[in-house]
């Protein structure tokens, strides 16, 4: 396995990524692999997109309908009268 060697770490920045350690139960080398693993877990996939991930989360609460694709429609301004 490769090792990595971050010289010139703010001592601020140090302390927090021990505290954020000790609050998933971990050492703060394992915490640092954990957090790097995760910024490239999805380099070259392409992003989701906002609607899907809107959709996504809301089926989650159950509130999941059918929403008019609006894509390539001029803008409108909303009717918020009662």
């Amino acid at each position: 396995m490769a090792q990595l060697v971050v010289r010139r770490l703010d001592d601020a920045v140090k302390s927090k990524l021990q505290r954020r350690a000790r609050r998933h139960g971990r050492s703060t080398e394992e915490e640092v692999r954990d957090i790097l693993r995760n910024a490239v877990k999805e380099e070259g996939a392409a992003p989701a997109r906002l609607g899907s991930r809107l959709a996504a989360r809301f089926a989650r609460i159950g509130l999941a309908r059918d929403i008019p694709e609006l894509r390539g429609q001029p803008a409108r301004p909303a009717d918020l009268k009662p």
